[in-house]
């Protein structure tokens, strides 16, 4: 959520944020709602003070009044009696004044608020600007032994295999199964699927806890609404989450599915405020992750790569606002994920993400993409010539998050202020078993593990012999 108070001062500023960002806003009208209702509010503050100092005023002569009426004449109780209640209607009247204006803010707080989740967070000086994804900018790339702008038959003497071909030659998944119980974009991995799963997710997890320090937290993937709003992954993104009606059941409230950890660990603090000791936050965790992923169906979305069901190792820091923090945490959770790719040998780029293909809650944003042989478009003979797939994704959030989620701490000065968030994808399996399993094919068909991922499979060094 955006500081309104900042979009009082520079309402400017957040139209030509959400123009970047291809998103259509109404700034006027929620100016004119806040509008209202700070004049409500100051109208009610005002007959409350009024109310007090009535009160204080009053009372003394109220009292006074009610003394003298038992003791007056009958020519003098009229009178005496009419100022008594005239004292007593100018309470009631300042009370009903308060209600009035507490009855209209009720009537405006919730399109108010409607409107604020709506207004995306604008995107930093430093994003590139543009329409799309066809904009974004690749930074750098690194591989150690492959060249993705050489086709692999060049370099590897055969022809590749698709990660389609290679599961069903080591019966590593069964998709038929898996549609049978639960419909299109469900799996079963199987065997050696499953083993190379569990060792990439295990990896991940080690890396991010024992050799960066991170604390591994284990927290729900069915939330409540407020988790999802807080998040930023509602109201714009509702389609895709899987949505658990548990009030027509007769329960408290709905829930819902997350599409990542992220959600969960970041939900962990909503409505807390953190000492400043406290910070930085730095936890990861392993979860099993839900989205409907209502796009439509293609060769490239086919087999692992756009599915409904995975697992994801997701790394969170939140730390102290600071936005030059902010991008030196950036850059060193994206060099975690480097480490990562380069232990499994895997080629991958890094591209800087322009403003029209920033999400509502992003000021920057980095993706990652892996290198797959079996992406791309189709050669004279009809197979694929390779493409980048992504396989990863870098936030820097600012304060959007945290707002949203109430999430505060205490500076050194004593001030409640809202800490900086960023999230990034370690490890979500079993997309990234794409590259794993087709950089790593061998001219008999069989798939190299990479040397780090070996301890992790019982010292195997290949799947297939």
């Amino acid at each position: 959520m955006i500081d309104l108070k900042a979009l009082r001062n520079d309402p400017d500023h957040f139209r030509r944020g959400a123009e970047a960002k291809g998103t259509v806003v109404h700034i006027d009208e929620l100016l004119e709602l806040d509008a209202q209702k700070r004049a409500l509010l100051s109208q009610m503050e005002s007959a409350r003070a009024e109310q007090k100092k009535l009160a204080k005023e009053t009372g003394p002569r109220m009292g006074q009044l009610k003394g003298a009426i038992k003791k007056a004449s009958n020519e003098e109780k009229p009178a005496l009696e009419q100022e008594l209640a005239t004292l007593e209607a100018q309470p009631a009247a300042l009370k009903s004044k308060v209600q009035e204006a507490e009855s209209a803010i009720a009537a405006i707080d919730p399109k108010l608020q409607e409107l604020l989740l709506t207004i995306p967070q604008p995107p930093a000086a430093d994003v590139v600007v543009g329409p799309d994804a066809s904009a974004n900018v690749e930074r750098r790339r690194w591989s150690s032994n492959f060249d993705p702008d050489q086709s692999f038959e060049a370099q590897r003497g055969f022809a590749p295999k698709t990660h389609l071909e290679l599961i069903e030659q080591h019966d590593l998944v069964d998709f038929a199964r898996g549609v049978k119980m639960a419909g299109s974009r469900h799996y079963v991995l199987k065997g050696d699927g499953m083993r190379l799963h569990e060792a990439v997710m295990r990896m991940a997890l080690e890396m991010m806890t024992e050799t960066h320090g991170f604390t591994p937290m284990s927290v729900p993937v069915i939330v409540r609404e407020e988790c999802m709003v807080g998040t930023g992954f509602f109201p714009g993104g509702r389609d895709q989450a899987y949505h658990v009606a548990e009030k027509e059941r007769g329960g408290g409230h709905d829930l819902f599915l997350t599409g990542t950890g992220e959600v969960g660990l970041m939900g962990v603090y909503a409505d807390e405020i953190l000492d400043l000791d406290q910070l930085p936050i730095t936890a990861t965790t392993r979860s099993t992750c839900f989205r409907r992923e209502a796009g439509a169906a293609g060769r490239d979305t086919a087999g692992l790569y756009r599915i409904h069901q995975f697992d994801k190792v997701e790394q969170v820091v939140i730390h102290a606002a600071d936005a030059e923090e902010h991008r030196t945490w950036h850059e060193k959770m994206m060099g975690f994920v480097e480490g990562f790719l380069q232990a499994l040998e895997l080629p991958y780029r890094l591209l800087d993400c322009c403003t029209g293909d920033l999400g509502q809650k992003n000021e920057a944003m980095t993706d990652i993409e892996c290198w797959m042989p079996g992406r791309g478009e189709l050669d004279g003979e009809g197979r694929p010539c390779g493409d980048w797939g992504e396989t990863h994704s870098a936030s820097r959030l600012s304060d959007f998050q945290t707002r949203r989620l109430n999430l505060r701490y205490r500076d050194a000065e004593g001030t409640i202020r809202h800490p900086y968030a960023l999230n990034n994808t370690v490890a979500a399996s079993p997309r990234v078993l794409i590259p794993l399993l087709e950089i790593h094919q061998q001219a008999d068909g069989r798939i190299r593990i990479p040397e780090a991922l070996q301890p992790y499979l019982n010292g195997r060094t290949t799947i297939g012999d």
